[in-house]
């Protein structure tokens, strides 16, 4: 878990110092952050009963998401509506992070 750990705080920083490089450029930088996602990378977790459940478990919402669930804040993001948005990490994730 390391490397992937390592990797998701790296994305977050990343983010950050992005926005503040580019701020006053007109840029805006954030990241996605999603819990568990029904993709090809989950679908061996998935379809195994016993890792389904264990993966599951982090869930408030009980499942996994579908990809489409994260197109709302993406598009949120993209648009005027989050003109004064930058620098930040937003949660799609069914709760988790609420937990």
């Amino acid at each position: 878990m390391a490397p992937y750990v390592a990797a998701k705080h790296g994305v977050v920083g990343l983010t950050k110092a992005a926005a503040l490089d580019y701020a006053a450029a007109g840029v805006r930088v954030n990241a996605l952050a999603p819990g568990l996602v029904a993709t090809g990378m989950t679908k061996g977790w998935l379809d195994n009963p016993e890792m389904r459940d264990e993966v599951i478990a982090g869930s408030q919402l009980g499942r996994p998401a579908e990809p489409e669930e994260m197109t709302g804040m993406v598009l949120y993001l993209a648009s005027p509506l989050a003109s004064f948005a930058t620098g930040g990490v937003y949660a799609v994730d069914g709760g988790q992070t609420a937990h």
